[in-house]
Formats: structure tokens, sequence, C-alpha cells
């Protein structure tokens, strides 16, 4: 029974890399994409550059993970207002005023997540495995 575990167990560990494999190959190839496209353009706007930061930050969430081998909750959420803010940035012209509200509103809900979840970090922090 053990050793079915502990197959069992590699094979999730081979599953993940493999995952966070592509993961990071399919994030550069989007970001070569995307420089293509301002470079062919001849333009850089903000929109272009808050999706080269999105995609920096798939990179640090890659990094940590295989790093700590934890994944930070606040990371998503990073990545969720930037994006939020991109979306709102492309689409001004056509959002109209009930749904750039919901837009803010949700932003507002993933920093107050995010502030709630870092004074939980400040206020009862991990104790180490090894400490214990």
């Amino acid at each position: 029974m053990g050793k079915l575990k502990s197959s069992s167990y590699k094979f999730l560990l081979v599953a993940e890399y493999i995952g966070l494999t592509v993961i990071a190959i399919a994030t550069i190839v989007a970001m070569c994409f995307e420089i293509t496209s301002m470079f062919l353009a001849m333009q850089v706007t903000l929109a272009d550059l808050l999706l080269l930061f999105i995609y920096l930050e798939v990179f640090a969430m890659v990094g940590i993970y295989l790093k700590s081998g934890k994944l930070p909750v606040r990371m998503p959420l990073y990545i969720a207002i930037v994006a939020i803010a991109r979306y709102i940035i492309l689409d001004m012209k056509n959002l109209d005023t009930a749904r750039l509200l919901a837009l803010v509103g949700a932003v507002l809900v993933f920093a107050l997540s995010i502030l709630i979840i870092r004074y939980g970090h400040v206020k009862y922090p991990y104790h180490n495995e090894e400490n214990s």
C-alpha cells in the first residue's frame, strides 16, 4: 500500500511539473506574440503594458510555486485586479455606468480580500512544520 501511495504521489508531482512547464511555455509564447504585435504596430499602449504585467505575474506565480511548493492566494487576486483594469481601459467607450460600477466593485472586493488575507498572515502567522 505504501509503494502505491509513493508511486501515485510521484505521478502527481510529474503531472504538476508538466502543467507548470506548459503554463510557462504558453506564457512565453503569448509574450512573444504581444511584443511582436507592439513592434509591428510601432506603438506601445497602456493596455499592452498591463497585459505584459499580467504575463509577468503568471511567471512569478509559477516561480513561487516551484520554489516553495505553495501558491499564495494573493497572486491570482493581483492578476485579476490588473486584468479588470486592462478590460476597463480597452473597453472604456462601450462600458455603461452599471457595468463600470460592477467592475470597480469587483476590484474593491479583490483589494479588500487581499487586505484581509494579508492581515490574517500577520495576525495569525503560519508555523513551520519542522518547528511544530
